[in-house]
C-alpha cells in the first residue's frame, strides 16, 4: 500500500484523495482552513455545467460532459440536493446572433444537448428573459457544492483516508522511492504529492521544486442576490452570449439550490490570492501579480471591457443595467449584496489565459496548476485523471 498527500480540501482535493483512497492508497489530505471548501468551491454559483462553451476535444469539453452526468449520479446517490433545471443563453440584439450560433455548433461538437429557441418559445422557460433568440441548455443544473465535498471527505474516511485540517503546507521534495513533505504540523514522508491548490497552485508548484508553466493571478467575481419581491423573474438560469473580446461569460442569473436568485459575478482584478473585497489588500501579492508581464499583456488586450467590469464594481445601477438586458424590471434597489468569490486564473506571461486544465507532473507528483470553471462540475472526472497519472506502480 502507498502513502499519498494530497494538498488542498476544495472540491478537487477531496474527490482525488477520495479516488486514491478508494483504489487502496493511505491517504492524507491537507488544507490551510479549519473547514472544508472556504474558498473557490465554497463560493462559486453553485451550477453543474453541460460543457457547452468549452473547445472540442479538449480536457474541459470532455470532462464537463461526463463529469455534469457523473456529478448528478454521486448528488443522486448521496443525498445530495441538485435540480436540473436547464439554462437560456439569450441574445438581446441582432448584433449577438452570430455568437449564439457559434454556441450552438461547439453544443452539437460537444455532445450536449442543446436548442435554439424563438423569443416566445423562451418565454415559454423563462416568462420575463426578453431575447431575440435564445439557446436552451437542457442539462445544465444547479447543486450544493459544499453538500458534495462533506460527502466526499465521508467516503475518504469511510475508505481509511485522513483529513487534517488548519495544516499549512510549506514544501516538498522527492527524495529516491518518496517524497519529504514540510508542513506547518512538521515533516512526515510519503510515497506520493498530488497538489490540488487553487489559488496557490503555482506556489505550491514551485515550492515543491517544479517550474509552473504558468502564473496564478486572482480575478475575484462580485455577487448580488435578487431582493425576495423579484424572485419570480427568473425560473432557472439566464446567461449573455459571452462578449468575445472579454476571457469571462458575463454577469447572469442563478437560481440558487438553497433558494433565492443569485446575479453575477461581475469580474475585476483582485488585491491579494484571498481578495473579496477591495479593502483585502495583501502588498507582497499584489506586487507578485504586478510583476508579471501577463498580466499587463491581458490588460492592454482588454481595455475596454476591463473597465467596464471595474465600472460595474463600484456602482450597482450599472450592475443591475446589465442585467436589465435580459430580463427587464431589474433596478438597483433589488440586488442585495452577497459574498463574493475569487478565481484562480492561470496566465501564461505573454497574457495568453490557459483555458484548459493544466496538470504538470515530475517524480511522483502530480500538480493541478489550472482548474477553473467547470472543475466543480468535473471533480469526479478529475480525481480519476489525477489517480491515472499519479500511477505509483511504475516508479
Amino acid at each position: 500500500m502507498s502513502t499519498v498527500a494530497v494538498v488542498g480540501g476544495g472540491i478537487v482535493g477531496l474527490a482525488t484523495a477520495r479516488a486514491l483512497a478508494q483504489r487502496g492508497h493511505e491517504v492524507v489530505l491537507m488544507e490551510k482552513e479549519s473547514s472544508l471548501a472556504q474558498h473557490q468551491t465554497g463560493r462559486n454559483s453553485g451550477v453543474v455545467h453541460a460543457g457547452l462553451y468549452y473547445a472540442p476535444g479538449s480536457l474541459k469539453a470532455r470532462m464537463a460532459v461526463a463529469g455534469s452526468a457523473s456529478m448528478y449520479a454521486y448528488a443522486r446517490a448521496k443525498g445530495v440536493a441538485f435540480e436540473t433545471c436547464g439554462k437560456l443563453v439569450v441574445a438581446c440584439d441582432e448584433t449577438e446572433l452570430p455568437g449564439l450560433a457559434r454556441l450552438a455548433e461547439r453544443a452539437a461538437a460537444n455532445g450536449v444537448t442543446a436548442t435554439m429557441l424563438t423569443p416566445g418559445q423562451a418565454r415559454e422557460r423563462e416568462p420575463y428573459a426578453r431575447c431575440v433568440q435564445a439557446l436552451h441548455v437542457q442539462t445544465t443544473g444547479i447543486i450544493d457544492y459544499p453538500g458534495v465535498c462533506r460527502a466526499l471527505a465521508a467516503d475518504l474516511v469511510d475508505a481509511g483516508g485522513e483529513v487534517r485540517l488548519g495544516v499549512t503546507f510549506h514544501a516538498a521534495q522527492s527524495r529516491g522511492s518518496g517524497v519529504e513533505v514540510s508542513t506547518s504540523l512538521g515533516a512526515f514522508q510519503v510515497d506520493a504529492l498530488v497538489a490540488c491548490a487553487g489559488l496557490y497552485a503555482d506556489r505550491v508548484a514551485a515550492a515543491c521544486g517544479l517550474r509552473p508553466a504558468a502564473r496564478i493571478v486572482p480575478f475575484r467575481g462580485e455577487y448580488f442576490e435578487l431582493v425576495p419581491e423579484k424572485h419570480y423573474l427568473v425560473r432557472g438560469l439566464i446567461y449573455p452570449v459571452p462578449d468575445p473580446r472579454f476571457p469571462f461569460l458575463g454577469v447572469h442569473l442563478t437560481r440558487m439550490i438553497t433558494g433565492g436568485v443569485h446575479a453575477g459575478p461581475n469580474a475585476v482584478f483582485a488585491l491579494r490570492r484571498e481578495g473579496y473585497t477591495w479593502r483585502d489588500v495583501d502588498l507582497a501579492e499584489l506586487r507578485e501579480s504586478l510583476a508579471w508581464p501577463g498580466l499587463w499583456a491581458l490588460a492592454r488586450r482588454n481595455v475596454v471591457p476591463g473597465a467596464r467590469e471595474v465600472a460595474r464594481s463600484l456602482s450597482r445601477r450599472r450592475f443591475a443595467a446589465s442585467l436589465s438586458r435580459m430580463v427587464p424590471g431589474i433596478e438597483p434597489q433589488d440586488l442585495q449584496p452577497v459574498a463574493a468569490g475569487v478565481r484562480a486564473q492561470a496566465l501564461r506571461r505573454d497574457g495568453s489565459m490557459v483555458e484548459d486544465f493544466l496538470v504538470q507532473t515530475q517524480s511522483r507528483q502530480v500538480h493541478v496548476l489550472n482548474a477553473p470553471s467547470p472543475a466543480a462540475t468535473a471533480a469526479l472526472e478529475i480525481a480519476d485523471y489525477l489517480a491515472g497519472r499519479l500511477d505509483l506502480g511504475r516508479r
